[in-house]
């Protein structure tokens, strides 16, 4: 007997996680129980992945040992180094080259499928391609820049070094701690379009690199990944929106009147203000510059606007909204935007992955047929 769901299974649970929960009435969101915005705006990021991956927050000598690992594994896989330069040379998108870098990383990194795993080995492949995972990204970049993998500051943490491996300089502690805080905010986010597929990935008993790359893949969608740089791109659309009144009124009708979303506001479950967003402007403003006012004061016009087109519909900014400008000005190019993303939320994904592999239920649903007759 079929269940009617509503379309993209919104509100319908689909399993049991300990991992974290977004309360979009409320316009707040956690891991395990602990307000992920809080974590952001007081934790290192080590500390907030090994509560996520782990499952509490670390102590003293548990966060020097995490810290440790994670740095250890933070390379460039063997097998991958020599094929750096013709991966950066295939065309199509940039995820496409990492889900293939992940692939062929599987080897050097021992992984194998979840069925055959025990949870500890699951729980060590997960941190080890975590662990890789911004060292990936970022040789990646480089090669397709013609330049070598830096191998960075050994005291570095996980936002640092990967902005090292990224530009081959050491970044200010400032441009680390905004990457940091930005990192520590999208580990994860409910069951969102690459979580799920993840889950239903990992489900089938797979590898984790199966499960990245399919992840990876749904990320690559521009609704779901990739609207932080398009996000910006409205930023530059618009321009100094103090020039002429109304310029950003009309920026919005003209955009609606098309029927293009206006990338950085409104967001699937959040009803309140999206949390991220608050704590992103917080870092931009501390960053400061002309982007940082611009964008300040676009937001503000825009949410007008919004309220008066749609009265009914609460529209607040999202995540991707000051996402694009905290990534700039930590140093990253908007290139970089949607592979950073995919470094923090890799973790999310392979914590999924363990717990739905302890789980055991392939997650097969049904659909209904809305076809022509079978003939007789």
């Amino acid at each position: 007997m079929l269940i009617d769901v509503p379309r993209g299974l919104n509100g319908v649970a689909v399993t049991d996680t300990m991992i974290g929960d977004v309360l979009g009435d409320e316009g707040r969101f956690h891991y395990r129980g602990h307000d992920a915005a809080d974590l952001a705006r007081t934790r290192s990021f080590e500390e907030v992945w090994h509560l996520v991956a782990v499952g509490h927050l670390p102590d003293a000598a548990e966060l020097a040992a995490f810290t440790a690992r994670v740095s250890a594994a933070r390379t460039v896989p063997p097998t991958l180094v020599g094929l750096l330069e013709p991966l950066a040379r295939a065309s199509g998108p940039t995820l496409g080259r990492i889900r293939a870098a992940v692939s062929i990383a599987a080897d050097d990194l021992g992984l194998r499928p979840l069925l055959d795993l025990t949870p500890g080995e699951r729980a060590d492949q997960a941190l080890d391609l975590a662990a890789a995972m911004p060292a990936i990204v970022a040789a990646l970049h480089r090669a397709s820049l013609g330049e070598a993998p830096v191998v960075p500051d050994a005291d570095l943490g996980t936002a640092g070094a990967y902005l090292q491996m990224v530009n081959g300089k050491r970044p200010t502690a400032d441009e680390a701690r905004a990457l940091e805080q930005y990192l520590s905010l999208t580990i994860d986010h409910g069951f969102n379009a690459s979580t799920f597929t993840a889950r239903v990935v990992a489900s089938t008993g797979a590898d984790l690199a199966d499960v990245v790359g399919a992840a990876l893949g749904a990320l690559n969608g521009p609704l779901h990944g990739g609207a932080p740089s398009r996000a910006l791109d409205a930023l530059d659309a618009i321009g100094d929106p103090g020039r002429a009144p109304g310029v950003v009124e009309t920026w919005v009708e003209a955009e609606m009147a098309a029927g293009r979303r206006i990338m950085g506001f409104g967001h699937p479950v959040y009803r309140a203000p999206d949390p991220r967003s608050g704590v992103l402007r917080e870092v931009a403003e501390s960053i400061g510059g002309d982007l940082v006012e611009r964008a300040v004061e676009i937001e503000r016009h825009i949410l007008e606007a919004l309220v008066r087109a749609k009265p009914d519909r609460p529209l607040p900014s999202n995540v991707e909204f000051y996402a694009g400008v905290v990534m700039a000005g930590a140093g990253l190019s908007r290139s970089m935007f949607t592979p950073t993303f995919a470094v923090s939320r890799t973790i999310g994904w392979c914590t999924h992955a363990v717990e739905q592999a302890a789980d055991g239920k392939l997650i097969r649903p049904s659909a209904r047929y809305v076809g022509p007759d079978l003939a007789r």
